[in-house]
């Protein structure tokens, strides 16, 4: 069963694509996951996201560079899929990696350098970081449905 539903490295690149969330889970302080649902994007095939550097998750990722992060979707059980991954965190140059987000999430800032620039301003406070998949694991149970096609 396990192989039937797995998707090929063609279907979890295209179904990241469709996601805007993945759930990051960090090590906390006492071995406990943290979880913290983080838009998301690719850069350069890598994914990338940014967030405050006070915040938990980046506390716990520079204690751990480890974490796992999962996308889903579905809403009844023939329907679910999802690609959970571990790996390994650095933190990356901030520029790049808030216009791939926004760009990602709320469209192209395109020529506005006055936008630009008002949302490099508000994410001064923000950290990048680049995750590294070290295992994947997903899930497509459409598959299993007769005559679906997925």
């Amino acid at each position: 069963m396990r192989d039937l539903i797995k998707m090929s490295p063609a279907e979890t690149g295209a179904f990241l694509r469709e996601q805007r969330t993945l759930v990051v889970a960090t090590i906390g302080r006492t071995g406990l996951p943290h979880l913290a649902p983080m838009w998301f994007a690719f850069l350069g095939g890598d994914i990338v996201f940014c967030t405050d550097r006070k915040s938990q998750k980046i506390v716990n990722l520079r204690r751990d560079p480890r974490c796992s992060v999962l996308a889903e979707a579905g809403e009844t059980y023939d329907q679910l899929r999802g690609v959970h991954m571990e790996g390994v965190t650095e933190f990356t140059d901030l520029g790049p990696v808030v216009d791939a987000v926004v760009a990602r999430n709320f469209g192209e800032v395109g020529e506005d350098e006055t936008a630009r620039e008002a949302l490099r301003k508000a994410m001064s406070r923000r950290v990048a970081v680049l995750f590294r998949p070290t295992r994947t694991a997903s899930w497509d149970h459409r598959k299993t449905m007769p005559g679906a096609t997925p």
